[in-house]
């Protein structure tokens, strides 16, 4: 049986969910797909994946060796696109993730609009609130948001973002004025889960010590578009990153009141090493990259603008 077509029949079914749906996919039988896995658990000497034709799980071998199947599989997808000089007609899909509130508000444009200007090329845009491998699960980009640590990716820095205190103007009217972290103490806060009982800022002017602010929240959540809504219905302050509130802040539905002078956190598109040297990869790249750096750096001059504005 060939090693290379057993693998992608592997990779099909683990994208199917069942060998039946597999064989659909596949135009072969469940059992020619049962074959295929079983060719390759004994090249593996170990179990794959536990399966009927109903259903399928995979084991911690067989999520290892799903990854490398799909790396392996799209390097020759890739060496036979460069071969065949398919540069000036990118193709294939394109695999993205990002956070789920970034890559909806940041990404998901850009995406769309990508689609429209290459349409042989299609995209697979993963959202997830959780540290993704970019080599194990076969991303193509990634958005990323802070500072890196990893030297083995491609990093093309796009823009800069920084942490912002809002509150609604309903709210602000009818509370003490807030000029410096510690007066958040006479006030209701709208806290993230993660971090549910304190804020910490840098150190005042003439002082090496960070100022922390410790809280009760009234309220803790684990989602930001909930933060955001209900600092909008004036349920109290919030700290969030600048551009999940940019938009509200420019039609003065929410008010910056503290601002880090922290350097901000810088953005950037990540891709493994080598994948930029294939044609949708970089032809998304040299698309995206223009569009993200022009938001942000309109966003920036908005946040300056609007924090000047509420403080004078």
């Amino acid at each position: 049986m060939d090693r290379l077509d057993a693998m992608k029949v592997f990779v099909v079914a683990v994208d199917e969910g069942s060998l039946a749906a597999a064989g659909r996919k596949l135009g072969r039988s469940p059992a020619a797909v049962s074959r295929a896995i079983a060719f390759l658990e004994e090249r593996a000497g170990g179990k794959l994946l536990y399966r009927t034709t109903r259903s399928i799980k995979l084991s911690e071998e067989g999520a290892r060796y799903v990854a490398l199947c799909r790396r392996v599989l799209t390097e020759l997808d890739e060496a036979d696109i460069l071969i065949s000089g398919e540069r000036s007609v990118p193709r294939g899909t394109l695999s993205l993730t990002a956070g789920l509130f970034n890559g909806e508000a940041l990404l998901l444009p850009v995406v769309e609009a990508f689609l429209d200007a290459y349409p042989t090329i299609s995209v697979r845009l993963m959202l997830v609130d959780r540290p993704v491998n970019l080599i194990d699960e076969d991303i193509d980009v990634a958005l990323r948001i802070g500072n890196l640590a990893d030297s083995s990716m491609v990093a093309t820095r796009i823009g800069e973002v920084e942490r912002v205190v809002v509150a609604a103007p309903s709210y602000l009217r009818n509370h003490p004025r807030i000029e410096e972290p510690s007066d958040l103490a006479k006030h209701q806060i709208i806290a993230m889960a993660h971090i549910p009982s304190s804020w910490t800022f840098p150190p005042a002017s003439g002082s090496s010590a960070p100022r922390t602010v410790q809280f009760a929240p009234r309220l803790v959540l684990n989602s930001v578009r909930a933060v955001v809504a209900s600092a909008l219905g004036g349920r109290g302050v919030a700290r969030v990153l600048s551009y999940q509130v940019a938009e509200h802040v420019r039609r003065g539905e929410l008010e910056i009141v503290l601002a880090d002078e922290d350097p901000p956190l810088p953005v950037h598109l990540l891709s493994p090493h080598g994948r930029l040297s294939v044609p949708r990869v970089r032809a998304f790249v040299d698309f995206a990259a223009p569009r993200l750096k022009s938001h942000f750096a309109r966003l920036a001059k908005d946040v300056t603008y609007r924090r000047s504005s509420t403080r004078s």
